[in-house]
């Protein structure tokens, strides 16, 4: 992966109709900005119950998008990141399907986890009370097979989404397969979506247990022998992070975007400065993504301190809900379908009351930390909630995945914000000094100092969090 800024978007959100328009906008109106693209999921179909992250087919691409040859293509131009979900299938793939048809007898039988393979003998109300959930609810929804019987089956998400068993044969071959695919279409890196609940164990809590790492492990030295990266997303306390970072080539910096509203907030950057002294950095950071802004990677989990103390964690959740003039309340929670325990679903210029200097303030820290940053679409032109949207849907994450005609991005590219942003864009991507040494200078509370050095360039961020202005200098 290239040490410059990376987009993350649908290929149908961003005012194009399929791979080839991307493309065009990718080499035109935001040429130089961007070193490489995660394309979310755009297998069939792109528009699912779950956005795409319940595949019926993971190795086609949905036709309405274009064919594996536009995405070779699309390879060409810029550095494609995809998704391998690695957790599910849609119950409405072609294998499930068989499975309720013939039960048994069906070839596919061995792809799907079972309550029963994971609980032979059955579980206590401790086994279950132990798994770790993201939703509300048990993980297991009772399926009727053609033969009038019944059969719980593992579904960590939804009920939509089908637990695959993972170290059965055709779990295996299922993800290798896709592997191969992706090869093929040039596809240099992957995510692996959901990994952190692949593996179920009794008695455990069946997220990122050591089964899961040695999991993750294994899958990522299968990928690197294709010559495929691999990224981890895990939403989950920051030692777990730290602990991952070791096994695979990126993971998230899924701690920052909390951290940054920290920073701005309540003026003071003590937890930002802790965490970066700290971080691993081999990481991608964000601000936004397609789902919500975390929460439980600054949090305290177990008795153990997170990054933020909880009662200040609190005070930032409702910062944001108060910022977003509450319209964040009607995507977070009980108040939205789909939700998720762990995240605000709202977009991050929102979080910020639509302050435009506060919010260029806080893209130019993600921009100087350690790591590769990545902007997701809707946080490059400074999107807001989209209650439309998520009325029409009532999935809470939708609001922050708004729908950009062509016309809206025209518009977006020309005003002052967006021209501030490129500006600041172009020089981390272009500046040499990025590629060099990290410095975090020792200040007050109130002054955060980055600075990078590689022989005699450099460049450097000072932000006065009272006055909320910021500083950029660099070597010429």
């Amino acid at each position: 992966m290239k040490n410059k800024i990376q987009l993350i978007t649908y290929i149908n959100r961003i005012g194009c109709k399929n791979t080839n328009e991307l493309k065009s906008l990718l080499t035109t109106e935001l040429k130089g900005l961007f070193g490489g693209v995660h394309l979310l999921p755009f297998f069939y179909p792109f528009d699912g119950e779950d956005a795409g992250f319940d595949p019926i087919d993971h190795q086609q691409v949905d036709k309405r998008l274009g064919t594996w040859n536009d995405i070779k293509e699309l390879s060409s131009e810029v550095a494609i990141m995809a998704d391998l979900i690695v957790n599910h299938v849609s119950a409405k793939s072609i294998a499930f399907k068989d499975y309720l048809e013939k039960g048994g007898n069906s070839a596919y039988k061995s792809l799907f986890l079972t309550y029963d393979k994971v609980f032979p003998k059955g579980a206590s109300e401790q086994d279950l009370l132990m798994v770790y959930r993201p939703r509300p609810g048990f993980p297991f929804t009772s399926f009727d097979f053609a033969d009038g019987s019944k059969k719980l089956i593992w579904t960590t998400f939804t009920t939509n989404q089908i637990d695959i068993d993972v170290y059965s044969k055709l779990g295996t071959s299922y993800l290798d397969n896709i592997l191969i695919t992706f090869q093929k279409a040039g596809i240099s890196m992957i995510r692996l979506d959901a990994a952190g609940y692949a593996i179920k164990k009794q008695g455990t809590s069946c997220f990122m247990i050591d089964e899961t790492f040695e999991f993750i492990g294994n899958l990522t030295k299968k990928a690197k022998s294709k010559n495929i990266e691999v990224l981890v997303e895990v939403h989950s306390h920051y030692k777990t992070q730290i602990e991952i970072a070791k096994q695979v080539d990126y993971v998230y910096d899924f701690a920052l975007p909390l951290l940054v509203l920290d920073t701005i907030f309540n003026k003071n950057s003590n937890n930002l400065k802790k965490w970066l002294k700290i971080s691993p950095k081999n990481v991608i950071t964000v601000l936004d993504t397609h789902d919500g802004i975390g929460i439980v990677d600054v949090a305290s989990e177990n008795g153990i301190p997170g990054l933020i103390d909880d009662v200040t964690v609190d005070k930032i959740v409702n910062k944001i809900h108060n910022n977003s003039k509450k319209s964040s309340l009607k995507a977070t929670g009980v108040a939205a379908s789909n939700l998720d325990l762990y995240q605000v679903n709202c977009t991050f210029f929102e979080a910020l009351a639509k302050n435009e200097n506060d919010y260029l303030i806080a893209r130019a820290i993600q921009f100087f930390v350690p790591g590769i940053p990545q902007v997701y679409y809707v946080g490059l032109f400074a999107g807001e909630n989209d209650l439309e949207l998520l009325q029409k849907t009532n999935v809470g994450r939708d609001i922050n995945r708004h729908y950009f005609t062509k016309s809206e991005i025209n518009q977006k590219i020309i005003a002052t914000y967006f021209i501030k942003l490129k500006e600041l864009m172009l020089l981390r991507n272009n500046h040499i000094a990025f590629n060099g040494e990290f410095q975090l200078l020792e200040t007050k509370e109130n002054i955060l100092h980055i600075k990078w050095i590689l022989n005699e360039d450099w460049a450097e961020l000072k932000v006065d969090l009272i006055l909320m202005k910021m500083q950029i200098n660099y070597s010429k």
